[in-house]
């Protein structure tokens, strides 16, 4: 596995080792040896998660106040632009975020810490979006902050108004949200 660090301390872009021939191909998509060993972190994850969404929606930006969960994201179909900011107040990243696109096709994958949230939106028709997590998800702890918000001013390549959940649509600004310390 290739692992490279992103300018976000902890935030780790994951590329597989892929072995292709004329049958097709095939990759671990995980390994908690491997894992640990490239990447130093050891962990174990306690959910799978997997949505569907269409071109155009736009799910993010969550994290978790309490019992905070640290995400290994990936593709199966299609393509995303995947967001992670940096909420923890007392980091020299504070508000900083990252872009990059995941697709089945490039098979890379995101490593997110428990202390950044976490978006995305759909670039393809059809996108599949599968991430292990390390807690479960505590929909009282789960906070979001606004996807348009000037402060993080996040660069979302959109062809039209976004597709949002009500949850999504009712979002804090970023100056308002609970943050991190």
């Amino acid at each position: 596995m290739n692992v490279i660090p992103t300018r976000l301390p902890g935030v780790l872009i994951l590329e597989p080792k892929v072995f292709e021939d004329t049958r097709g191909l095939f990759y671990e998509s995980f390994n908690a040896r491997t894992f640990a060993q490239e990447t130093g972190v050891t962990t174990d994850f306690v959910q799978d998660n997997h949505s569907e969404s269409h071109r155009g929606v736009l799910r993010g930006l969550h994290y978790q106040v309490e019992n905070a969960q640290a995400k290994l994201v990936r593709i199966t179909h299609g393509e995303v632009l995947d967001v992670v900011v940096d909420v923890r107040r007392s980091s020299a990243t504070f508000g900083q975020w990252i872009a990059l696109r995941l697709s089945a096709a490039n098979r890379r994958q995101l490593w997110v810490p428990e202390t950044f949230a976490h978006g995305f939106l759909v670039l393809s028709d059809r996108a599949e979006f599968l991430y292990k997590t390390t807690t479960y998800f505590n929909p009282s702890a789960e906070r979001c902050i606004r996807w348009d918000d000037p402060d993080l001013a996040i660069d979302w390549p959109l062809e039209g108004p976004p597709i949002l959940s009500a949850k999504d649509q009712q979002g804090q600004w970023f100056r308002d949200s609970e943050l991190l310390p």
